[in-house]
């Protein structure tokens, strides 16, 4: 093989991986790949250390690794120390557990909800809102306010998303600034 022809396989298979990492957004300075689920992608995210030990703690890691399909709201770690003072340390104690799951849960809905999709139901619906339900059972909201979608919990707390359509193997990932807590 040829140098020429070298240098012409290395800048296709440059182009591929390339075209593959524009297709899914990177998180949290890591690739996140659609033939990986979603703990697979979040354990790799630096912004998601504490979502992951939240998951863990919490039993949840074959959940979120099944079949799904799954929309994971997930909170990045600012949003979880945005939090009062001690609520992350008392929700990872073992004592807490059902707690812990209520929270998470709380942020998980069944199905692969494109950002596009809840903001074409948001604007379609007669208040604004998509009023939708999480796992957990929790009654969740999306809200389009210029380009961005808000996600509200119950006690009308706002999340942003902050990155969208993160796909996974098993679903989507939409990453949030707020932490949504249920009632």
């Amino acid at each position: 093989m040829t140098i020429a022809s070298k240098l012409s396989a290395t800048a296709v298979v440059l182009s591929v991986a390339t075209a593959a990492y524009a297709e899914n957004p990177m998180v949290g300075g890591a690739a996140m790949f659609e033939t990986k689920n979603i703990v697979e992608n979040a354990v790799n995210s630096a912004d998601h250390t504490t979502l992951v030990a939240a998951v863990q703690a919490a039993d949840l890691v074959d959940t979120l690794q099944s079949r799904g399909p799954f929309t994971v709201f997930a909170p990045v770690n600012d949003a979880f120390a945005a939090l009062p003072a001690g609520t992350v340390d008392t929700l990872l104690k073992p004592e807490n557990k059902d707690m812990l799951v209520k929270v998470l849960t709380a942020h998980v809905v069944a199905g692969d909800w494109s950002a596009a999709e809840i903001a074409r139901q948001a604007r379609a619906s007669s208040d604004g809102f998509y009023h939708f339900n999480a796992v957990s059972g929790d009654a969740l909201s999306a809200q389009v306010k210029g380009k961005n979608v808000y996600i509200y919990d119950e006690n009308g707390n706002a999340s942003r998303v902050t990155i969208a359509d993160v796909d996974q193997s098993n679903g989507v990932i939409h990453v949030v600034d707020a932490v949504l807590v249920p009632k």
